[in-house]
């Protein structure tokens, strides 16, 4: 019997390296009876996009794909429906997305931004050259536990930290900040902690986050084994970094799995991330099913078992400030674009004003 008479196995899609899968294969079935070809968008510019086809980079228009929504505009990590021929090309339509990293914009509009989508892990990398900003790492796992990624703080630059004692403290805090969630030290230097992020990041889509110059773009490179992405000097006055990365790119890891690498956030405002909120501070909520009171504010309430944490040193009065500042936040988004959300709040608002009238009536009648 000869050797060909044994069944082949199929060859792996051109893609695979992409993340391209069964499931995506069944998805893009109807496009592909439209005569469309599969592609990932690895960086989107001005009305353009890179696609990654199975026959290699196809630069294509994406004005059929340019809603108003900016929610729905094409983003880095979409799988496209490209046109096969033709001068230009364009991208017909992407397949719904699994995963979307969504952040508001710092306009006074409060619409919401797309960073990533299709992402299995989220890296949030965090300079140890400079003080740690524990509010912004809670905010940066709030989107990303939202996204519906799984979140890893990459503490970058820990060779700047050499007393080992002072490196633990640091990991210790950040720790505390983000329970539940992976913390790594890595030095892109010295090669610590870099075959732990390069294991994760083989596991599918990862996408690198951070502030300007928490070394985000030298990470990728030691990841990559290469010099891919240009790498800047942090100011020596106070350490922070400069932009190098401007647009988000996709990039095959030689390891397995795909990068994609973002530019320095200065702002990271939260956009409907109530659950991600919830998820970052769940020992609050978890103190919280004990209050007396279902709809405990956790201020002065009687039986209210956050504030009991509190004072017993269970929970730290930050991380109890951090949570309703970032709820606060949260629902000031939600209600801008959700208006019965938005009447409940201007109902609570009236009531609360009209009972601190007639608090303030009664201590001047002597009636309190």
């Amino acid at each position: 019997m000869s050797f060909s008479s044994f069944p082949q196995a199929p060859l792996p899609h051109a893609l695979a390296p992409y993340g391209w899968d069964d499931a995506w294969a069944a998805e893009f079935a109807p496009y592909t009876a439209e005569g469309l070809v599969p592609g990932r968008v690895v960086r989107v510019d001005r009305g353009q996009c890179d696609v990654m086809t199975a026959d290699g980079i196809v630069r294509a228009d994406t004005a059929f794909v340019t809603p108003h929504d900016p929610l729905r505009v094409i983003c880095t990590g979409d799988w496209a429906a490209v046109e096969a021929h033709g001068s230009p090309r364009y991208v017909k339509a992407y397949l719904p997305r699994r995963t979307a990293f969504v952040r508001s914009t710092s306009s006074q509009r409060s619409e919401g931004q797309i960073l990533a989508a299709n992402v299995d892990h989220a890296i949030i990398a965090v300079s140890l050259a400079v003080e740690l900003d524990l509010g912004r790492i809670e905010r940066f796992l709030a989107l990303a536990w939202e996204s519906g990624a799984q979140p890893l703080v990459a503490l970058t630059k820990a060779d700047l930290v050499p007393d080992p004692v002072t490196l633990g403290h640091l990991v210790q805090d950040v720790e505390g900040a983000a329970p539940g969630v992976p913390v790594v030290t890595v030095s892109s230097l010295t090669g610590e902690g870099t075959d732990v992020l390069a294991a994760v990041a083989s596991g599918g889509t990862s996408v690198l986050l951070g502030i300007s110059g928490a070394g985000k773009s030298t990470l990728a490179n030691t990841l990559l084994g290469e010099a891919v992405m240009e790498v800047q000097e942090a100011r020596e006055v106070d350490g922070k970094g400069r932009h190098t990365t401007t647009t988000r790119n996709l990039l095959v890891l030689p390891g397995g799995g795909v990068l994609i690498d973002t530019p320095g956030l200065r702002g990271v405002g939260l956009f409907d991330a109530g659950a991600g909120v919830g998820q970052v501070f769940s020992e609050i909520e978890e103190f919280a099913s004990q209050c007396r009171f279902h709809d405990c504010a956790h201020e002065a309430e009687p039986g209210c078992g956050v504030r009991e944490a509190v004072d017993s040193g269970a929970l730290p009065e930050r991380r109890l400030e951090s949570y309703r500042k970032l709820l606060r936040e949260n629902q000031r988004i939600v209600a801008k674009t959700d208006a019965r959300l938005r009447a409940e709040l201007r109902r609570d608002w009236r009531l609360r004003s009209a009972e601190g009238r007639a608090n303030y009536s009664a201590k001047r009648s002597g009636r309190a």
